[in-house]
This record gives structure tokens, C-alpha cells and sequence, in this order.
């Protein structure tokens, strides 16, 4: 019997969470994937105005590049529709948030423009095309991007995972990157694919160990023709195949030894012990579970889904079953992509939404303490919307009232849907939806009060949540396939305050990645987590924002350290960016 399982059956657990676990154990089993699911009736709206207004400033920002991900007409093989991922990251440390887009490629002979590029957020408001000083512009199948300070030196690092070696970017200060991941032994296989990417200090020594996913083992030549078999059709249209019937992925586990580079760690650390095959995209290490180490939550595609939950020690076992994550609230497994990370309920523990394939809803997976999840789609209110394909998906707080809303951008995988003479009524270009949260575990699609941007049609993939322009709200910027990206500036209206936190370890990674931090107003908690990746293969803001609603202070601050130490800070007035340094218990203005 399992440590965690054997610690429910001695009482550590809730009667409520030892039948979550029961049930699951006994009847989710190898459920076949969801199909056609039937929207559910939206209920009447709460009529409550949002102050959330989109617009889309890509072009005239300067991110005009356009993403090249196989052919834009028709797809032959699976590895041309997944997209890549995108970032927003400071990368020069002047407290505005640069993005980095990741790029893919095409079988034959891509576009010399075909290169992933870091885009420098300047003093203006425009962004500028840094790539080639940056030294970041590598041509590929790109994938996933995470970031993270790695080596401890003050500047935030980034991780792009590769079909082939992947690319580890030592910041080296000065505006430019080294790509260090052979030198370090962190490249991964040269005939990988790896999708997702975390940096997590898996085992609490102060640096950040690094967690990568293969989506599957790809070989063209050993890859069936479009439309040979059940697995290569979509509802009587031929189409590219898989993921069911090509060989399975997997997930990587590299220790950071210090100087002497990352050792793969898989095997002894029990990453490699999980039983049966996955096809992995995202991976979003948090502490899902509260108990002080930070665990992994893995979106897998057709297969179920992934939880390793560390013992503290540096061993993980994975519970995706036993705690309610590997499938859906009736037991199917699903195509799952992106995974948001918050506390929408303001209940103190992490939440996940996960988005998956047409036909079928999200999962809004409530946490029900001991880290037992229940999958409340339905109840939530997510289950209106099940033609779209989501990938990126965020729980930020949109409209700074104080309860993390939900943005999902979508897109279908078949560029085929757009020829006249198909007879499938589904879209290939999809638009983003917004879901207001409205309290009481319950949302609302407000898609049509958030400004004309948020329906503008696009076959979107990765997505990253920050507050770009630091005027105290959030942005989110999304890459889309065989376009330029999108950067949805919000044009928030009204007088509701916020605050933003960010956090510098000593004992602790640099960039604290794995803290949860909690902002206390009057008798409201808010809880969220600084993680490395997230949404769809994807890096948002290390900074952690929070809407205060009419509150024009904080009344205290509390993180959980990566290190898992817990510490107070003190109170401090709203609507600023601050600093809070792991040891010193102070509150520092931040730049």
C-alpha cells in the first residue's frame, strides 16, 4: 500500500476525502475519453457590470512575427498542431515584463523567419526585437518554455523544450543569454519531444532542479499516413494521427548538482514509476497538498493525467488516481492541455482548472483538503462552452475584486475545418472565453462584456498572464497559430485596488518558485502560488497579483517559503508593487 494511501486508512484524512479516494480508486479505472458533450444551460446572468475591457495591441507594440508550425493548411502529422508555448519574463530586471515567443518549423525547409524571439518591453510601451543581441533566435520545433533562476545570480533564466535537445538560456546579465544545456547535461534526448518544462526544488536545497515532459516518441518515417486508420479521421475526415496508436511520452527529472551542471534523476527519484503510458503537455509544480514540498501536476492528452506528490524526502509517487486528478467527475480520461493554478474559492488551498479537446468541458478541480481534488465543472458553471479546443487557461483576478476569474484562449487542430466543402460545423479559428467569478464557487461567461478583442477569432495555443504596462491590472499575451501573437491589454475601469508581490528567497531559490503566498484584507484570504509554468506549456509573471476590491491596504502578508519555512510580514497601503525578502519580515517597496 502506497505512504499516502496507508496515511488515509490511519486517519490523516476527511471521511470526505477517503470516499473521494475510494471512489476513485474502485471506479474511475482506464475510462475511455469524453465525446459530445452537451453545453450545459447557462444560468441568468448576475447582470453585475465588468469592468475588464480587452484590446489587442500586438501590431502596434511591435509583436508582429508570426508563429510557423508545419503547414497552414493542412496538418500531416501531429507534430505540426500542438503550438508552442510563450512567456512574459523580465529578463533585465527594470520591473517590466518582456516576452519571449516560441517558434516552430516546417517539414521541408521553414522560413528564415522561423526562430523563436525575446521582445524587450521598453520605457515607451512598444516592445522591441532582441533576439539576435539576446542570442535566443534558434530555428526548431519548439515547444514549452518555463524560467527560473537556476544558478541563483539574480537573473531569471529560461528553459525551451525542443523537438531534440532542448535549450537551457543562462542569463548572463548583460542582455544576452548562453545556451548552456549540453554543457550542463540538461538537453534532454536528441530525438525527444518534450512539451512541458518546470523548474522546481524538488528537494529543498536552495536551487531549482528542473522537470521536463515528452509529449510522445515521433519518428516521421514510422508514423501512419493521414486518414489510414480510426485513429487518423475526425468524424469521417481524413486527418493527420494520433496521439491514440503512436508511442507514448514520458516526463524527465533533472537534480541541479551546482556547478557541476543537472543529473537525471528520474529513475531514483520515482518519477519513472508510474504504471501504464501518457502523452504529457503541461507540467505545474505547486504545493497542491500544503504539506511544505512542492508536488507536480502533469496535463496529459488521451491518457489520464499526472500527480507526483513528493514525500519531502525528494521521492515522488504518483496519486493522480487516489486523489481525484487523472480523470473527469464520470471517470474518463480526456485530452488534456493547459492547467490554471489558484484559489478561486478563497479557501486557502490550490485549485486547478484544466482545459482539454472539443467535445468535451474543463475540469474545475476543487480541493478539498488533504490533497483530495473533486471535479465541480458542471456546478462551477465552466461546462457552457464544450465545442471549443482550450489550451492557455489563467485564474487571475481580471477585474481586482478579489476573485480569480478564469481566461481560456482556444483552437482547433484541424486547419481543414476552414475548407467550404467540409461538412463539420466546428471552427478552426476559435475565440477566447472569459469566465467572472462571481463567488461562492460560482462563474459566469462574460466573453461578451470583455471588449471586442476577446472575440476575435484565432487557432490559439500558448498563453502568459502579467501586468505588462504596470498600471495595476491584468494583460495576458497568446501566441496563435500561423499569426503574429496577441497581447490583450486590459483597460480596466473604476477604482477597485490591488497589490503585487514579489519574492526573493535567500535559503530558498532566488526567484522563490514553489511559494505560496497569502494576502489577508479584513476577514478575506487570498492564496496563490509563483510557479515556473503554467497554462499551456506557457510562463507567466513571477510576480503574484491580487485585486483588493475596495480595500486600501493589506493587513498582513504570509509565504510559504520553498523551503518550507512559513513567515509573516507585516501590513502595507494597496495599489503598489512590493518586496518581500525570505528572513528579513519586512515590506519593502519593489521596482
Amino acid at each position: 500500500m502506497s505512504r499516502l494511501i496507508a496515511q488515509f486508512f490511519q486517519g490523516a484524512a476527511t471521511p470526505v476525502a477517503l470516499a473521494v479516494i475510494l471512489f476513485s480508486t474502485n471506479l474511475f479505472g482506464q475510462g475511455a475519453a469524453t465525446h459530445n458533450a452537451a453545453p450545459v444551460a447557462r444560468v441568468k446572468r448576475s447582470g453585475t457590470p465588468f469592468g475588464a475591457k480587452f484590446v489587442d495591441i500586438a501590431g502596434q507594440a511591435g509583436l508582429r512575427a508570426n508563429l510557423t508550425y508545419g503547414d497552414p493548411n493542412s496538418k500531416s502529422y501531429i507534430m505540426e498542431v500542438n503550438g508552442a508555448g510563450i512567456a512574459f519574463i523580465d529578463f533585465n530586471d527594470d520591473g517590466r515584463l518582456d516576452v519571449f515567443t516560441v517558434n516552430g518549423s516546417q517539414f521541408g525547409k521553414a522560413p528564415e523567419s522561423a526562430v523563436s524571439r525575446l521582445y524587450r518591453n521598453e520605457p515607451d510601451g512598444n516592445f522591441a526585437d532582441v533576439t539576435a543581441k539576446a542570442g535566443v533566435g534558434r530555428q526548431g520545433w519548439g515547444a514549452g518554455v518555463c524560467a527560473g533562476d537556476y544558478d541563483n545570480d539574480g537573473a531569471t533564466d529560461l528553459y525551451v523544450a525542443y523537438w531534440g535537445p532542448n535549450s537551457l538560456y543562462r542569463n548572463l546579465g548583460d542582455g544576452r543569454f548562453e545556451d548552456a544545456a549540453t554543457r550542463l547535461k540538461a538537453a534532454g534526448g536528441a530525438k525527444e519531444w518534450t512539451s512541458g518544462c518546470t523548474f522546481v526544488d524538488y528537494d529543498r536545497d536552495g536551487d531549482l532542479d528542473l522537470l521536463t515532459t515528452q509529449y510522445q516518441q515521433f519518428d516521421p518515417s514510422k508514423t501512419p499516413k493521414a486518414g489510414s486508420s480510426s485513429t487518423c479521421q475526425w468524424k469521417g475526415m481524413p486527418v493527420f494521427c494520433g496521439p491514440r496508436g503512436l508511442p507514448y511520452g514520458g516526463a524527465t527529472l533533472f537534480r541541479n548538482d551546482g556547478q557541476a551542471g543537472f543529473k537525471d534523476v528520474t529513475e531514483e527519484a520515482g518519477v519513472a514509476d508510474v504504471i501504464g503510458g501518457y502523452y504529457a503537455f503541461t507540467a505545474a509544480a505547486a504545493d497542491y497538498n500544503a504539506d511544505g514540498a512542492v508536488d507536480v501536476y502533469v496535463a496529459c492528452d488521451s491518457t489520464p493525467n499526472l500527480f507526483y506528490v513528493n514525500d519531502g524526502e525528494g521521492f515522488f509517487t504518483d496519486f493522480a488516481t487516489e486523489t481525484g486528478l487523472a480523470f473527469n467527475e464520470h471517470g474518463h480520461e480526456q485530452g488534456g492541455m493547459g492547467i490554471a493554478v489558484g484559489d478561486y474559492d478563497r479557501d486557502g488551498l490550490l485549485d486547478v482548472i484544466k482545459t482539454n479537446f472539443a467535445g468535451d468541458y474543463p475540469n474545475v478541480y476543487h480541493n478539498l483538503g488533504d490533497g483530495i481534488f473533486e471535479d465541480v465543472v458542471v456546478r462551477a458553471g465552466l461546462a457552457a462552452n464544450p465545442q471549443f479546443v482550450g489550451w492557455g487557461v489563467g485564474l487571475v483576478d481580471l477585474d481586482n475584486d478579489g476573485l480569480q476569474d478564469v481566461f481560456q484562449v482556444n483552437g482547433h487542430v484541424y486547419p481543414e475545418l476552414d475548407d467550404p466543402d467540409v461538412k463539420i460545423a466546428e471552427d478552426y479559428r476559435q475565440a477566447a472565453v472569459i469566465y467572472r467569478n462571481l463567488g461562492g464557487g460560482k462563474f459566469e461567461d462574460v466573453s461578451d462584456l470583455a471588449g471586442p478583442a476577446i472575440a476575435q477569432k484565432r487557432s490559439s495555443r500558448g498563453a502568459a498572464f502579467g501586468d505588462f504596462d504596470n498600471d495595476g491590472d491584468m494583460d495576458a499575451v497568446v501566441l496563435n497559430m500561423g499569426e503574429a501573437p496577441s497581447l490583450f491589454r486590459n483597460d480596466l475601469a473604476g477604482d477597485r485596488h490591488w497589490i503585487r508581490v514579489k519574492l526573493e528567497g535567500r535559503t530558498s531559490n532566488r526567484d522563490a518558485i514553489g511559494a505560496v503566498v497569502r494576502v489577508k484584507t479584513g476577514a478575506v484570504t487570498q492564496t496563490r502560488a509563483i510557479m515556473s509554468q503554467d497554462s499551456y506549456i506557457s510562463h507567466s509573471d513571477l510576480r503574484a497579483h491580487f485585486g483588493l476590491g475596495d480595500s486600501e491596504r493589506v493587513d498582513g502578508f504570509t509565504v510559504v517559503w520553498p523551503s518550507g519555512k512559513t513567515e509573516s510580514f507585516p501590513a502595507s497601503a494597496a495599489d503598489r508593487d512590493v518586496l518581500l525578502v525570505e528572513g528579513s519580515g519586512e515590506v519593502a517597496a519593489a521596482r
